[in-house]
């Protein structure tokens, strides 16, 4: 099969389209013939090997450890290993898996769901990743009807997702984006946008009961002016920062910061489930939630895909063909 894959870490230079192995396919994982993957901040991180802290959790010191790249997937089940239950080859499914930018790719039971009837393959691609943390960080944030929510990075791709669950959960919701996105992002549902560039939402004029942030750039002295004196704040992802930890030091100075003041300041630490995949399932079905996808690229142009992710200018997502 052809697949995108790196032997070194570096710029998207690094990244080649090759012919390997179809995945051998254990007892409890699914073989899927891929026909859609989501491209995200993370497949650049584990792609750069930066922050340094990534290498030394586990991706590998000098090099990947797993040298494919990709992780959301849409496709078809293919084969299964003898302990799968839930799925058939011919059943539609996405989900997460290991290399995603390839034809094949094999994935856990656990990890996928059934494809949203409503969607196409592209569509569904752009939600497991990002749909997920967006989920798991409102769940986070014990968000409740009627109350005051800040998302900040509004328009990317976990913030996208954010805006719409939000409302979902009966809250007000208010985005922070450029100039460029404020009408993009006030077609997710979002009640108010700031323009970040003209207005800053940290200036303690304003206050928030849920401030979610997956922008990464500003410090938690700024982030807590934007919380009322009870609110909660919830950091998603490592964004910013220098090489070494990236946003991460405000990931774990939040927990320790979190014991001496009134608010709670929190951490995401977002798992890859098929029940969280589900539940989206369920309300994309619905109407409730819809990926907007930026930019389709093919396969073989997975480096051009992640240059642009970089530049910052998408709204929403960006998907690779298969």
């Amino acid at each position: 099969m052809k697949a995108i894959v790196q032997g070194s870490y570096g710029s998207a230079d690094v990244l080649e389209l090759r012919d390997i192995d179809i995945p051998v396919v254990g007892d409890h994982d699914v073989l899927v013939r891929v026909h859609a993957a989501g491209v995200d901040i993370g497949v650049w991180h584990v792609m750069a090997g930066k922050p340094y802290l990534l290498r030394v959790i586990g991706f590998g010191l000098r090099k990947p450890k797993v040298p494919l790249r990709g992780r959301d997937v849409a496709g078809v089940v293919e084969a299964m290993g003898k302990n799968v239950t839930r799925f058939q080859p011919g059943d539609e499914v996405f989900g997460t898996a290991d290399g995603s930018f390839a034809e094949y790719a094999s994935a856990p039971e656990a990890r996928l769901a059934r494809k949203p009837a409503n969607l196409t393959f592209e569509q569904a691609a752009a939600v497991p990743i990002s749909g997920g943390t967006a989920l798991q960080g409102l769940r986070k944030g014990d968000i409740q009807s009627g109350q005051e929510v800040l998302i900040v990075g509004a328009s990317g791709g976990v913030g996208s997702f954010a805006v719409q669950l939000a409302k979902t959960f009966g809250a007000k919701v208010t985005g922070v984006s450029s100039t460029a996105k404020m009408d993009f992002v006030r077609s997710l549902g979002a009640d108010d946008v700031i323009d970040y560039t003209h207005e800053d939402f940290a200036d303690g004029t304003r206050q928030w009961d849920l401030v979610l942030d997956t922008g990464g750039r500003r410090s938690l002295s700024d982030l807590r002016r934007a919380l009322t004196p009870k609110g909660t704040l919830v950091i998603v992802g490592g964004e910013g920062g220098g090489n070494v930890l990236g946003g991460f030091d405000r990931n774990i100075r939040s927990g320790l910061a979190s014991k001496f003041v009134s608010q709670r300041l929190t951490m995401l630490t977002s798992k890859e489930r098929g029940e969280d995949f589900e539940a989206l399932r369920e309300l994309i079905e619905a109407g409730k939630v819809t990926p907007v996808i930026d930019r389709i690229y093919p396969l073989n142009e997975a480096p051009e895909a992640i240059r642009y992710l970089q530049e910052g200018h998408a709204r929403g997502k960006i998907v690779l063909t298969v």
